[in-house]
């Protein structure tokens, strides 16, 4: 069973993400959120670059996955949902949402943390925010991330079909809220109960350092809320609104090279960095 169950997970995870990406990309041509001033032709192959990139180097170095991992730890009895009898209707969902947690917090950490900053700063230095910017990650941010799921797996010992739950939200959700895609305002403010919406994580990349530390969130929208990091609009509006961050502001940057290479580029002045975690 689990062999057949590892077999079948890329096909289920790609054909989630071409789904995903396609409807997602047909919605942003038909009810565009903002106007674009860079041109997807030099935007789009580069970040799609970065994915094929980075499923390279996830398949290199975590051969097993989530998935793995979860089927070697309930193989073991290691983890929380190992060792504590729960009903599959409630560990299932709860392991969902405690890895989302775990998730919002790795967040939160790789803002708060310089090293980090610099691995992940490069997601935030998109000049546009569309469907794209949802699969721009750096590399090291990418394998940092891993480990840190793959332990938040053994720990909570989560079943296998509750970590590809996860994995398959949090590619579709990122997409999904990276989208620049227009909601009617009343939808968005009840979808925003539960999930995060485009408006919602269109807050958190903004070049005002105040908002990019707020809306951390990826899948439900809870957590922010609770933990005090939610705030509901720009200050300038989300058609005024500056995207990206106070570096790395031309079309050069855009370039896959520039993007791997920006962790190691010099940071913000240190008489910046009075109102940047950085």
């Amino acid at each position: 069973m689990p062999s057949v169950a590892l077999a079948a997970e890329p096909v289920i995870r790609l054909s989630c993400f071409f789904g995903v990406l396609a409807l997602v990309t047909l919605w942003e041509t038909l009810t565009p959120r903002r106007p674009q001033s860079i041109r997807r032709l030099l935007r789009w192959p580069n970040n799609f670059s970065l994915v094929v990139l980075n499923t390279f180097v996830v398949r290199l170095l975590f051969p097993l996955a989530g998935v793995g991992i979860a089927f070697h730890a309930q193989s073991m009895g290691w983890g929380l949902f190992n060792i504590v009898s729960v009903p599959g209707w409630l560990a299932i969902p709860g392991a969902v949402l405690l890895l989302d947690l775990t998730i919002y917090g790795q967040h939160v950490m790789f803002h708060a943390v310089p090293f980090l900053w610099r691995l992940h700063r490069m997601h935030h230095a998109d000049l546009e925010f569309d469907v794209t910017t949802g699969l721009r990650f750096h590399p090291g941010e990418i394998v940092v991330s891993m480990l840190i799921k793959l332990a938040a797996v053994l720990v909570l010992g989560a079943a296998p079909i509750a970590v590809l739950i996860f994995e398959v939200m949090l590619n579709a959700t990122s997409m999904f809220n990276h989208g620049n895609v227009r909601l009617p305002t009343q939808l968005d403010r009840v979808l925003r109960l539960f999930v995060v919406t485009p408006d919602m994580h269109r807050v958190h990349h903004s070049i005002d350092r105040r908002e990019t530390h707020s809306n951390f969130g990826f899948n439900v929208a809870w957590w922010d809320r609770l933990f005090g990091t939610y705030r509901a609009q720009p200050a300038l509006g989300h058609g005024r609104m500056t995207l990206g961050i106070d570096r790395f502001r031309e079309p050069r940057e855009l370039w896959l090279d520039r993007m791997l290479w920006q962790p190691l580029r010099r940071d913000v002045p240190v008489r910046d960095r009075s109102t940047a975690v950085s």
